[in-house]
């Protein structure tokens, strides 16, 4: 019936679409010409009507396309190191070539441009936030799990209190069902879902999409919440700093150091390295529960990556990672020499991870406009050796990836199209005390989108996959839906609905759960998660003077079909995995505003609210863990050389599970069924010393708000009552922080 529902939705609001009325573009292609008179088409131009400042930015091939707008005519071409031109009486629709002379490059600037922590760009269907370096750069944001202090969308908490490993939510859901993506390529799956999250480092990073709902049909079935594709920086000129390095610690003495330099081959190729070496120096246990706050961590991570741009016909971006990480964790004084003698009691956890990725993307640009092919193909090796305590768990993944597309129109470019194949390979080798599991999965697919652009009000996104699943030996049907409707007052609609798909890891995906002396029970064999997703996001930009005030509000609601429950309430000495028998949903609720008050100072406020229930041990109630509210504030002023920033964070209440079976529990007051109220802060002051270099300090968690007693029988910890995975607030108090960075542009 849902599907009747989405196929008839689909058909109404592509006819009603396809009857908008364009109004006209100019169209061209930007060249750069040398003093020999040789033109080069340049990417990254900016290219807006002037006053209003709406516009489009070139693509590979110096391409753009801007809609006319109905009160302008002064039409700006703005690149770095040109001055910028204004071609003036753009009324008509045309196609317009524009050269920058050499003539006109700038000897010696200073360009001070303040670039937007995050927004949505007003003209995509899918309601996209792209946080952007500047965001990145507000906070200390070692790796990817400190992205997302500023946001208000995505929730990154703690999975245990002895691992050190991060989970993220969005719509109220665990981060399994994000898509994780790192530039259109899935990533971070099966093995990699636990601590894929400290992977990518911070200053890597060129920016962060995170999209609501499903997204594109193009990128699979697996999206079920959402998506967060992550941009690396890239070996060009536009794209990242010839040289970089950034050196971080903190109170903990936790240090980080991390570099990227670019070299140019040949005439527009580029090759970039990036490094990676972080390390704790210090042992904690501010509680006093004899347990590290954080585990002993030492990572060493390489990235080579290699760019050819789409300066002809062909373009391709190469690239190779290796990654080791050791995670020593458990009692200050636990050795993991004597773990396995006899009548030695202290409790350790070691996590020993090697990772390595290859990826290759390319593309065929064919002499038709706007038709290309192209082909993202991704080999993954995934090893890791663990134990918890007594608990010997060690798997390794092989995973490959291969995604053709070809995309071209249909009459005009308002009515563009995609359809293209899949496969995707895993394989799982899993050993969990004395018992092995293997799985071999392979998912054959095809999938055709279609897309309508009125280049003004209307946009429409109607997708359709179907996928086998050999281990499941199953047939996936994915229909997406995505409509944008704008006015002239910049004013923007966007609905979603979809369906989403996922093969659930459950070991690997939930290997935290090892922490406690909990027995695992499977009822039943886990079966494929899937769920429809609905959403409507409302967003509304209004001018007044120089500033722009934007407000956003959204609401989404996922209704699992079939999900995996980890029910921890029925006994609280074990964990009993079972397929959903009843109902399991979430809805999330959220309203945003952000603006500029005076001359450089930025101010979000937001607020979330989720409903999440599923039915564990036959009844319907809460989702463990799950704050049913978060404030966020956030305050950024830069005047000058300074940069001051101020996040607080408001969360609300979440359920813990019952713990009236565990005896220690009860008796040290652990068993409270709800979590306090509790709000977290940071602040961060950055000077910036010349042209190359930036200082920075901070702190984080400055209330120094923590957990009690997170860890239940810490001081028995071989017991049956020894629990490490009740955690839902944070581990760590207050931490003080310094860090510099150099850059050659």
């Amino acid at each position: 019936m849902k599907t009747n529902k989405i196929t008839l939705i689909t058909l109404l609001l592509m006819a009603f679409a396809t009857t908008a009325f364009a109004q006209g573009f100019i169209e061209g292609t930007v060249y750069e010409q040398n003093e020999n008179g040789e033109k080069t088409p340049l990417p990254g131009v900016n290219v807006y009507w002037k006053i209003v400042n709406e516009g489009v930015v070139t693509d590979a091939h110096g391409h753009y396309k801007i809609p006319l707008h109905e009160r302008i005519g002064c039409l700006v071409f703005s690149c770095i190191s040109y001055e910028n031109d204004t071609i003036h009486h753009m009324v008509e629709p045309a196609h317009y070539d524009h050269i920058f002379n050499s003539a006109h490059i700038l000897n010696e600037v200073e360009i001070k441009v303040r670039e937007k922590a995050s927004y949505i760009n007003p003209i995509t269907p899918m309601a996209v936030q792209n946080i952007t370096s500047e965001s990145l750069k507000r906070a200390a944001c070692c790796t990817l799990a400190g992205s997302f202090e500023n946001n208000a969308s995505v929730d990154v908490n703690y999975s245990d209190a002895v691992t050190g490993a991060k989970q993220i939510q969005l719509l109220g859901l665990s981060g399994i069902y994000t898509q994780m993506m790192t530039e259109i390529i899935p990533n971070f799956r099966g093995l990699a879902s636990t601590f894929g999250l400290n992977y990518v480092p911070g200053t890597w990073m060129n920016g962060i999409q995170v999209s609501k709902g499903t997204s594109s049909v193009r990128n699979g079935y697996e999206s079920i919440t959402g998506q967060i594709n992550v941009d690396y920086k890239e070996p060009l000129p536009n794209k990242s700093e010839k040289v970089f390095f950034n050196l971080y610690a903190n109170s903990m003495l936790m240090t980080d150091f991390n570099f990227n330099g670019r070299v140019k081959v040949g005439k527009n190729d580029g090759i970039m390295l990036f490094g990676h070496v972080s390390h704790n120096f210090m042992k904690m246990d501010d509680n006093g529960d004899t347990f590290l706050d954080d585990p002993m961590t030492t990572q060493y991570n390489v990235f080579l990556r290699y760019n050819h741009p789409h300066i002809g016909h062909f373009g391709c971006k190469l690239g190779i990672k290796a990654l080791k990480e050791t995670r020593l964790g458990g009692q200050m004084d636990f050795d993991p020499k004597h773990r396995l003698d006899e009548g030695y009691n202290l409790y350790g956890i070691g996590i020993n991870t090697e990772r390595y990725e290859a990826f290759a993307k390319g593309g065929y640009h064919f002499d038709r406009k706007d038709t290309s092919l192209g082909l993202q193909q991704q080999v993954t090796y995934h090893k890791m050796d663990s134990y918890y305590g007594l608990t010997d768990y060690n798997a390794n993944q092989l995973s490959y990836y291969a995604n053709l597309l070809f995309d071209s129109y249909i009459v005009n470019d308002h009515h563009t199209y995609s359809v293209g194949a899949s496969y995707t390979f895993d394989k799982y080798d899993e050993h969990l005390k004395d018992s092995s599991f293997l799985r071999v999965e392979q998912v054959p697919g095809v999938f055709a989108e279609y897309v309508f652009n009125d280049d003004h009000h209307w946009s429409v996104i109607a997708g359709f996959r179907a996928d086998y699943n050999t281990y499941y030996k199953k047939m996936l049907y994915t229909p997406r839906l995505h409509i944008r409707f704008k006015t002239h007052d910049d004013f923007a609609i966007r609905v979603s609905a979809g369906k989403g798909y996922r093969s659930p890891n459950v070991l690997a995906e939930n290997s935290t759960m090892l922490a406690s002396a909990r027995r695992i029970v499977f009822k039943n064999t886990p079966k494929m998660e899937d769920a429809w997703n609905y959403g409507i996001n409302l967003t509304k930009s209004i001018t007044f003077g120089w500033r722009d005030l934007i407000l956003q509000a959204d609401f989404y609601r996922t209704d699992f079909v079939n999900q995996i429950v980890l029910d921890r309430d029925a006994d609280a000495h074990q964990v009993r995995i079972y397929n959903l028998d009843g109902k399991s949903y979430s809805n999330s609720a959220q309203i945003e505003a952000n603006c500029e008050i005076f001359k450089d100072f930025d101010l979000t406020l937001a607020f979330r609210y989720n409903d999440v229930k599923m039915t564990i041990n036959d009844t319907l109630r809460e989702k463990p863990f799950v704050n049913r509210y978060k404030g966020l504030v956030t305050m950024s002023y830069a005047p000058g050389t300074w940069q001051f920033d101020f996040t607080t964070q408001f969360n609300g209440d979440s359920r813990v599970p019952d713990l009236s079976g565990n005896a220690t529990a009860v008796a040290h007051g652990q068993d409270i069924r709800r979590s306090p109220f509790y709000v977290i802060m940071n602040a961060q002051v950055m000077k910036k010393l010349g042209k190359c270099w930036e200082i920075y300090i901070g702190g984080e968690n400055l209330t120094n708000y923590t957990q009690k007693y997170p860890i239940i029988s810490a001081e028995n910890p071989m017991s049956e009552d020894f629990d490490a995975s009740m955690v839902w607030g944070p581990l760590s108090g207050m931490r003080a922080y310094l860090g510099v960075r150099f850059s050659i542009k």
